[in-house]
């Protein structure tokens, strides 16, 4: 943990970022975005990401967003079988700097919800693409997935809107 601490902070102040293979989770690819963007994910503009796994969409909040968030303190999410919609607010991160809504990607219905955020909302930070997850998702239109980006064009928009900043 300490080593990928040190790495992690060594590689912010490089400027230098992590991108995980869907196959491996430690290799490093150098870019100019800050954080990790993992392969195999879909990407929305309001920094969430969603992984597709046959009738179940995972989704969170990308590593990014975690890193301009700071240390996430509060967690508030949906209940079970409730519905999301594209684009709009199931829920919000309190972090010691801020609070932020957290938008879905994808429009369908909650099968269920990281329980685990409530008492250790900071899985988020240590875990943004593993443990920190925050919904699952019977996806009511898969095609909305086709809309996300990738994580090449992840990392390109969070290094133009870094640079715009």
């Amino acid at each position: 943990m300490a080593l990928r601490m040190w790495a992690s902070s060594t590689a912010n102040a490089l400027k230098l970022s992590s991108s995980v293979s869907k196959s491996h989770l430690s290799p490093f690819s150098f870019s100019r975005c800050f954080s990790t963007v993992l392969e195999g994910l879909k990407y929305a503009n309001s920094h969430e990401w969603v992984k597709h796994e046959g009738s179940v969409a995972t989704i969170g909040i990308t590593a990014h967003a975690q890193d301009h968030l700071g240390e996430v303190v509060f967690v508030e999410l949906p209940e079970d079988n409730t519905s999301v919609s594209k684009e709009k607010s199931f829920g919000a991160v309190e972090s010691v700097k801020a609070t932020s809504e957290i938008l879905s990607p994808i429009s369908g219905e909650i099968i269920e919800v990281n329980k685990k955020l409530t008492e250790s909302p900071g899985l988020i930070n240590s875990s943004p693409y593993e443990d920190g997850w925050m919904i699952k998702v019977k996806p009511s239109s898969p095609a909305e997935l086709e809309s996300l980006m990738g994580p090449k064009e992840y990392t390109k928009f969070c290094e133009e809107e870094d640079a715009a900043h």
